[in-house]
């Protein structure tokens, strides 16, 4: 793929000639939300280089990937994301079946509670041993029983919790409805990912409007049909067109997501190239 040269990229902005002026453009830079910036950035970014790089891009939205070498960080990472008017829109959290006794979970709501967080949570859940020998039922209940803990907690520091598409049992977007309607919590809703999408991508015409009322984000990437690797940059695949076609005809205002997820590469190229991959899909849209 040729790169657009950043400059040009910084330029841009998303608007549809055929919109009204207010009609909200989803697509627009300062509804991007960057996503996988943290550990996957061959620059190693620390708070206040990974600021800098957001506010160049013209991105207002940060949602916080992490790795045990960024716990001592977490609290300055706000600060410095707050001085510079970027929102800390999500947290990732993974979890196990017993929320109560991770480290992980309690990691994350440390963090958020002394800070007086109020974000989203992006939720995985692991399926845990047995799991695969419960029916359906046996595996909604379960889940939503773990979901629970971390939705109840959230609830009291303002937060949602956004769970997030990543495979297996709890990625399919039919499971994710089926523990949130178990769940009936008002805080919980979902987060989809193309990039973990290719096993399911021939259906988002069909389960999208389903899912539509309860997403929180959208992080886009490329997907080709028939093809079951996972990661491509926006624009390279053959089959995430008409899935943004279907995003921007639908009344979505939630915050689109585009991800670098590349550990060998710099993270500001990442996003830059996924930049200028949507801006040419979305020209083609309005061809």
């Amino acid at each position: 793929m040729i790169l657009i040269p950043f400059i040009i990229i910084t330029s841009i902005v998303f608007t549809s000639c055929n919109e009204s002026k207010n009609k909200i453009d989803i697509f627009s830079n300062d509804n991007l939300l960057a996503w996988c910036v943290v550990p996957f950035d061959a620059e190693n970014r620390g708070p206040q280089e990974r600021s800098r790089m957001l506010k160049d891009l013209g991105i207002t939205k940060l949602a916080y990937d992490w790795r045990d070498e960024h716990i001592p960080s977490f609290d300055q990472e706000y600060k410095i994301l707050n001085e510079n008017g970027i929102r800390l829109q999500s947290f990732w959290m993974m979890s196990g079946n017993d929320p109560a006794n991770d480290s992980r979970v309690h990691t994350v709501f440390d963090f958020l509670e002394r800070n007086e967080v109020d974000t989203e949570i992006w939720l995985l859940v692991e399926e845990g041993e047995g799991f695969s020998d419960l029916n359906q039922n046996e595996k909604i209940a379960s889940m939503a029983e773990s979901v629970r803990y971390i939705a109840e907690r959230a609830a009291k520091i303002n937060c949602k919790v956004g769970l997030y598409n990543h495979g297996n049992w709890f990625g399919e977007p039919e499971n994710q409805l089926a523990i949130i309607e178990h769940l009936d919590e008002k805080n919980v809703g979902i987060v989809f990912n193309f990039h973990h999408a290719a096993s399911y991508q021939e259906r988002f015409a069909e389960f999208f409007p389903k899912i539509k009322p309860h997403l929180y984000a959208i992080n886009l990437a490329g997907l080709k049909k028939g093809d079951s690797k996972k990661f491509y940059e926006v624009g390279e695949g053959d089959a995430e067109q008409d899935m943004i076609r279907i995003i921007r005809a639908s009344d979505y205002k939630g915050p689109i997501g585009i991800i670098n997820h590349n550990t060998q590469r710099d993270a500001m190229i990442g996003l830059e190239i996924q930049m200028a991959g949507l801006n040419q899909i979305l020209q083609s849209i309005e061809e």
